[in-house]
This record gives structure tokens, sequence and C-alpha cells, in this order.
């Protein structure tokens, strides 16, 4: 959008209400791209540069999923909450205005905080990335566990629910009645924990690497519930990126095996083993979440053929039938397999 559309737009007047530009200055906003939820902005003011944020009631998908815009709110606090407990993990928040669901945080220039799932893509995947990853998602965790207010102030369910588990789990699960029941069972129980403050989209899209460390943006499905989906929906995209560049496979499985280890090295919050420990809920989940990322509302754009839609369905299929107890165990089943397809 150019300065001249802008000058008048509500988030305009939001950013002179704000105080953080002068009534008349001129500005210029640059639509970013990435997301289907939000409508975002780059805003260059004289001298400097930040970022707007306002939520869209229905999202950027083909399928009508229509979310309530509250979740800027909850947002907004979720940027709030990790810039103060973790600093640097998630960028300076600015201003917010609840009734016009916009929010403002600081810019982080590209050109030194490349995006995660940039460099996957083109192949440069590298393990000690994954720890860092998997470190700060521990801290946010750590920092939350057990929190009473934060517990009260993300009731969020409902938002969670319209925004992660019926896209993502119940429609897989409505497409493949064989293991629905197992998902549906998965989904109740997911829903009734009340651990940590989970983030709930910490894909490598939301995550900046920067030269201090990982940036962790965009928390709309931010909820107090569960931390094991936080790590079983980072980790799933570990997986995926094996279809995406095969040639890096090992690289994936070894940043797979980092950020596992480095995450449950500062988890101390709950166990870790048991019927219902934190990584036994976690490698339930990562299979579903696998299937649901070419069975459910959002698949991912680049597995793009029925035969690698097929791999991904023949790895999860089984695991969500028969779970297993440990991460280590999903990764090296999907690795078995993906060897015997592919070859070394």
């Amino acid at each position: 959008m150019s300065a001249l559309s802008m000058e008048t737009s509500e988030p305009q007047q939001f950013l002179v209400r704000s105080g953080l530009a002068a009534q008349g200055e001129s500005s210029q906003w640059t639509p970013l791209t990435g997301g289907v939820s939000s409508e975002i902005w780059r805003v260059d003011l004289p001298g400097r540069a930040l970022c707007v944020k306002r939520a869209l009631a229905q999202l950027k998908v083909a399928a009508e999923w229509k979310v309530s815009t509250s979740r800027n709110a909850y947002e907004w606090e979720w940027i709030r909450f990790a810039a103060k407990r973790v600093p640097g993990g998630a960028p300076v928040p600015l201003a917010h205005d609840p009734v016009a669901g916009l929010f403002a945080m600081e810019f982080l220039d590209p050109a030194t905080h490349p995006v995660w799932k940039s460099q996957l893509m083109a192949g440069d995947i590298q393990p000690a990335t994954a720890a860092e990853v998997g470190a700060l998602l521990a801290r946010l965790h750590a920092a939350s566990a057990y929190h009473s207010e934060l517990q009260e102030r993300f009731d969020t369910s409902d938002n969670f629910h319209a925004l992660r588990l019926e896209p993502y789990l119940l429609t897989t699960a409505a497409r493949h009645p064989q293991v629905a029941a197992t998902i549906e069972a998965m989904v109740r129980d997911t829903a009734a924990e009340r651990i940590a403050l989970v983030h709930g989209d910490v894909s490598p899209k939301n995550i900046l690497i920067g030269p201090n460390g990982p940036v962790l943006l965009d928390a709309e499905c931010a909820w107090f519930g569960d931390p094991a989906f936080d790590l079983a929906f980072c980790l799933n995209h570990l997986l995926l990126k094996c279809l995406a560049r095969p040639a890096s496979r090992g690289a994936c499985i070894a940043s797979f095996r980092r950020f596992v280890s480095t995450y449950f090295g500062a988890a101390m919050w709950e166990p870790r083993a048991g019927e219902r420990g934190l990584e036994h809920r976690a490698a339930r989940l990562l299979p579903v979440l696998l299937l649901a990322r070419v069975d459910g509302k959002s698949p991912v754009e680049y597995i793009v053929d029925d035969d690698q839609r097929a791999l991904v369905r023949m790895a999860a299929l089984p695991l969500i039938a028969e779970p297993v107890r440990t991460l280590a165990e999903v990764a090296q089943h999907w690795s078995d397999l993906l060897e015997r397809h592919y070859g070394h």
C-alpha cells in the first residue's frame, strides 16, 4: 500500500493515537506475505520502521475458516509475556488497540533475521539452529508452567479449537475413519491439559534466525494448555522437510534429534516419560500432525504429488493406530520408511 492510500486509514490513525507516528507524517506501508490469518505491514516512517498487524475474520485459505479476531489481543499478550521473560525471543511490543484489533511491534530486517523456513527450503539445514529453537521453546514453556495468572489470561480454548484442533486434527479424523476414534480421543486429551502457555504455531515460517538467536512470531493461537502440542507441531516440520529436500534427509533428522535433546534438557516442569509424560503426549500427537499437513484443512504447499502424500499416510497411520512412547521412535520410523522408498 502506498503512503497516500493509508494516511487516513484506521491502521495509520492507530499509530498516531499510540504516539508512534505524528499526524501528517509521511509513511510507506508495505504488505508482508507468508501468513493466512492476518494483514501485516512493514511501516516505514522517517528514520525508522515498525510492523503493524491486524487479524482477519476469514482466513486466506480455500476452505471456509472463520475465527474470532479477538486472537489479536491474545497474540499481543503472548508477545508481551515472551519479550519480558525471554528478551530477544520475541519482537519488542510497541502498542495495541483492542477495539480496532491492531498492534504494533518492532520490525526485524530480513537481512539480519532470515526466516528459518527459507533457510530450510534452501537446503541450509543446521542442527545447531534447531537446538537453539528447541531451547527457546523450552524456556518459554518453563517460564509459564503452572502459572495460574497466565492460565486465567489465556483461557482461549475456543480459539485454539477453531484454529488448531478442528482444522488439523478433527478434519483429518473425518478423512480417515479407521483412526477417527483415536484422533478424537487425542483431541479431548489435549484440550483438557492445563500445563503451560502454548504458542500454537511454532512453525519455521514463524521463526526468524537472528544474530542473537531465534525469534518467535505469530502467536495468534496462544492458549494455556499442553506444551506437547508446540513440541510436536515444530518437529513435524523437520520431518516434512525430508520430502521437500530429499538430499538433506540426514540433516533434517539430525536437526530433529538436536531439537528434542535441547528441549528436554530444559523441560523440568513435568516428567518426560510415563503414560501421560510430556514426550509420550508429543509422540502421540506428532503422527496426527504429520497426516494433517496432507489431509487437514491447511496442507503444506511443498508436498505436491500423490506419491509424497502416500508416504506421509504410510508413515502416520500405523503410528496413530499404535502410538509409540518416544519422539526418537517416530523419527526412526519415518527415516526408515524414506530410506526404503528413496534409498540412501
